[in-house]
């Protein structure tokens, strides 16, 4: 085959600007839920005893409240626009090579999945519950708040999956830039059609 039957490519490798930003927003997601973690970690080590029991709950149950609003506004910037990350990581992923594809790779994608579809039947539950409040009980009631800090204390386990497995993306994305370009065939173009030469007019 001639060098002009090949091309240099790379699927994916040059992602658009829109794709670029919410990389980085997932990027900015991820780094904010471990901090809010830490954070919290650090509050619960300190105000708990040797057996992991609160010294006041009321104080620890408002700021584990405090822990799950923060997660979920934090999610609630990406969750738009997640699923389609999700799956240009999983094209990405099938034109890696595989000695560039971590096992675990599929299983963490399938996993942020589930953690979407979670997150999205919180969202409508709570979202039924608050839209049946009456309507003076807006946002700074107890009533509503109630709801809402209810919500966010559902959805704590999903939006800790998200934040653990949403990095594959990310990892996905940078292996997809590294990734060497990949030599395929280009279809050669037809040749010119040659029109036949009018026959010489027969002399006389």
């Amino acid at each position: 085959m001639s060098k002009e039957n090949l091309s240099l490519t790379s699927p994916l490798s040059c992602p658009s600007v829109l794709h670029q930003q919410r990389l980085d927003q997932l990027a900015a997601f991820v780094r904010t839920s471990e901090q809010i973690l830490d954070a919290w970690d650090t509050y619960s080590d300190q105000h708990t005893d040797p057996d992991c029991q609160p010294y006041d709950d009321e104080s620890y149950g408002r700021r584990a409240a405090r822990r799950d609003a923060d997660t979920w506004e934090a999610a609630a910037l990406i969750r738009p626009f997640a699923r389609e990350l999700l799956s240009t990581a999983a094209v990405q992923l099938q034109h890696l090579p595989a000695r560039m594809v971590q096992p675990a790779w599929p299983w963490h994608l399938t996993a942020a999945d589930d953690a979407l579809d979670q997150l999205d039947a919180i969202e409508a539950e709570g979202s039924a519950r608050l839209d049946g409040l009456p309507p003076s009980a807006g946002p700074g009631t107890a009533a509503y708040d109630d709801l809402v800090a209810a919500r966010n204390a559902e959805a704590w386990h999903a939006l800790n999956e998200l934040a653990l497995h949403t990095p594959a993306i990310l990892a996905i994305h940078a292996a997809a830039q590294a990734a060497p370009p990949r030599l395929e065939a280009v279809a050669p173009h037809p040749a010119p059609t040659v029109s036949a030469s009018p026959a010489p007019a027969a002399r006389r």
